[in-house]
Formats: C-alpha cells, sequence, structure tokens
C-alpha cells in the first residue's frame, strides 16, 4: 500500500518515524512518502520536505510567513495528487494538516489523524472540520477519548502515548562513556531544553543560562534540536560549565539530574525519564496576549494536564526570570522534592497506558483497506 505522511515538527518527527517502523513491518510492500525530519528519513521512505522549512510558531510569525506556508500547502496538494496514496496520515501539526485534510476529503482520499490536534485546549468548533475530514482518528491522551466520544460523539482509537515505546525501546547509555565522550564532567548534570525554533531558543535559552552561575556543583548542558546547525549553539556557549550536545537529548535525559525545559512534548519525555524539571514558557507577546484569551487551560504542560493538578511549576512569561528559576531549581534539586516529583512522575505514566502505541495505530490503519 501507498502511505503519506505529514509531520511538521520535531515531535511528529519522533512519532512519524517509529509509525513508518511499524508499517513497514506489517506491510512488505508499503511505499511510504513523508514530509518530516532525519528520523523518518532514517526509517525508509521518500522525504519530500524537512520540518525545519516548515515551523512558524505563533500567531504573528504565522502572518509574517504566510506567503510560504501557501506555497507549501499547495505543493503539498500537488505532490498528494500524483503520489495517490492509498492512506494519507496527519501527524499533529493542526494549522497546515486541516487544510490539508478539507481538500483530500473532497479527492475521496483516505484520511487518517495521528495524535489529534488539541482541539481540547482551544480551537474546539475544529470538531467540525474533524467529523467532516477525518476518516480514522488515532489519540494518545487518555483524557481526549472521552473529550471525542462522550462530548462531540465521534469515534476514535486511544492507542496509547507513543513517548512511552520511544524511550523503552531506545538503546542503553553507559554513563561514564557518555561523560568521555562529551568533554563532560562527573558533576550532576541539569539538562536544557530550550526547544526546536531558533525564536523560541533565542527567547528562553538566555534565561535559563542566567542560573548557571549559581550552581556552580553542577554542569549545564544544552540539548541541540535536531533541525539546527551546531553553529547557532556557539553565542550561548559563554562559560566552562555550559555544555553542548545535539541530537541526543535522550541520552541526556537518561543520567540528567535535573531539567529546564520549554512547554510541549519535551515537559513530557523529561517526565517519563523521571527527571525532575521546571517548564518555562515564552514567547512573542502579540502571539501570547492572543493566545491567553481564546485558551482556557489551566496548565501549559502536558504533565500538568494529564494530571489535572500542579505536579510540575510553570513559569510563564514575566514569570520566566532569574530569581524565580533559581528558586525552583533550588526546589527540585532538593531530596524532598525531588522524590515527591518522581513519585507522581510513576503516576504519570500508569495514566498513559502502555507499550505499543505505534504497532496499535499501524494495524488500525491497515485494517481500515479491509473495510
Amino acid at each position: 500500500m501507498k502511505y503519506y505522511i505529514i509531520a511538521g515538527e520535531a515531535s511528529g518527527d519522533l512519532h512519524g518515524s517509529n509509525l513508518m517502523k511499524s508499517l513497514f513491518k506489517k506491510d512488505d510492500k508499503a511505499d511510504i512518502r513523508f514530509w518530516g525530519g532525519d528520523l523518518m528519513q532514517k526509517a525508509g521512505g521518500t522525504l519530500v520536505k524537512h520540518y525545519r522549512d516548515l515551523a512558524f510558531m505563533g500567531f504573528a510569525e504565522v502572518i509574517m510567513n504566510l506567503k510560504t506556508i501557501l506555497n507549501n500547502i499547495s505543493f503539498c496538494k500537488k505532490d498528494i495528487l500524483a503520489f495517490q496514496p492509498d492512506a494519507l496520515i496527519f501527524i499533529d501539526y493542526p494549522g497546515f494538516n486541516m487544510r490539508i485534510a478539507k481538500w483530500a476529503k473532497e479527492q475521496g482520499i483516505p484520511t487518517h489523524y495521528y495524535i489529534s490536534p488539541q482541539i481540547w485546549a482551544w480551537k474546539e468548533k475544529r470538531i467540525n472540520a474533524i467529523k467532516r475530514d477525518i476518516d480514522h482518528m488515532y489519540v494518545i491522551l487518555p483524557f481526549e477519548k472521552d473529550f471525542y466520544e462522550n462530548k462531540h460523539h465521534f469515534n476514535v482509537h486511544f492507542v496509547g502515548h507513543p513517548l512511552i515505546d520511544a524511550i523503552e525501546n531506545r538503546p542503553s547509555v553507559d554513563k561514564e562513556t557518555f561523560l568521555k565522550t562529551h568533554g563532560l564532567s562527573s558533576k550532576p548534570i541539569i539538562a536544557l531544553l530550550p526547544g526546536s525554533r531558533k525564536q523560541e531558543i533565542n527567547t528562553k535559552l538566555p534565561i535559563m543560562l542566567s542560573v548557571v552561575k549559581h550552581f556552580p556543583d553542577y554542569q549545564f548542558v544544552i540539548a541541540g534540536a535536531p533541525g539546527q546547525d551546531d553553529s547557532f549553539y556557539e553565542p550561548f556557549l559563554t562559560n566552562q560549565n555550559i555544555h553542548f550536545i545535539t541530537n541526543k537529548t535522550y541520552d541526556l535525559l537518561s543520567i540528567a539530574h535535573a531539567a529546564l525545559v520549554t512547554s510541549g512534548t519535551a515537559t513530557l519525555e523529561t517526565a517519563l525519564f523521571k527527571v525532575p524539571e521546571v517548564v518555562c514558557y515564552k514567547g512573542n507577546w502579540i502571539s501570547y496576549q492572543i493566545a491567553k484569551r481564546i485558551i482556557t487551560l489551566k496548565y501549559i504542560s502536558l504533565v500538568n494536564l494529564i494530571m489535572d493538578r500542579e505536579v510540575v511549576t510553570e513559569l510563564i512569561q514575566s514569570e520566566l526570570n532569574t530569581k524565580n528559576l533559581k528558586r525552583e531549581l533550588e526546589k527540585i534539586l532538593d531530596e524532598k522534592g525531588r522524590t515527591k516529583m518522581i513519585k507522581d512522575f510513576n503516576l504519570l505514566e500508569v495514566k498513559l497506558g502502555g507499550l505499543g502505541a505505534s504497532e496499535k495505530t499501524a494495524e488500525l490503519i491497515i485494517d481500515s483497506f479491509k473495510k
């Protein structure tokens, strides 16, 4: 069968790569064409566009890059028509994917959505477009099934969270070898995960680094995003206690003592590695002012949303400053604070379900051809 997959961000690249592996495993004649990143490219298939050329974050940024976005949508439609897929698979990235879904439905192309748009957070009216344009929806958060089926009467498949698979199946890391290979000392590591896009890195990383001088007994390691060149991070390496590692985020988290993490999927990844964390968010002022008037959620991190209570501290906009970050980091370095947070992370993992999200989704997609 022919599969066309569209993922527009680093997290989508990760989950897309594992879905592709499962599709190739279950369908020995699978022909996959995709928009994604390095991980999906390693899995096989044909890369059409890399997500680093697609990612525009926030309302103001989208408007500024509208011409590029429209050109990408037009190109995508032409490419799908030329490929004639048996299944068109969307992975999150709703601003782009929902536009393609509407068009694809009109063309009679079967549509599958893996990792639902977060319409429970904002733009809930998108449910009408989802009901109209999506044939099969696969959700990964436990509360999403109830949201879709009981509130909106739209049947979905809860497949569990693919991060559990990604973390469970990764190769183990020898700590001493890792430290030596990357020129790190034996000091405990505080991992810095500032995001994958240049604009969010430039906004948050300087604030994260402002606390380094207050923690001389720890070494700070920046996790480089796979879509960014190493040279981009060089101006941030201003202290001998600041290090940089690229494309090794999971390896880094597996040996980290604590972490400062930008909001998004990384907050959940860090929790599943049982690394105490502080969540950091600071965006474009205009985008933030618009967003806070639209989004009514109590929390911005997936950890707190899933647990429905504050497990990790969220420092947002003006609250993200050196004083507050220093105070919250001290809390998670304290043994009492660490123990409590890790206990909550264990409960979080139970709520997310077990292994097998990628395989379950691949099976459901393939089974859909038989109906």
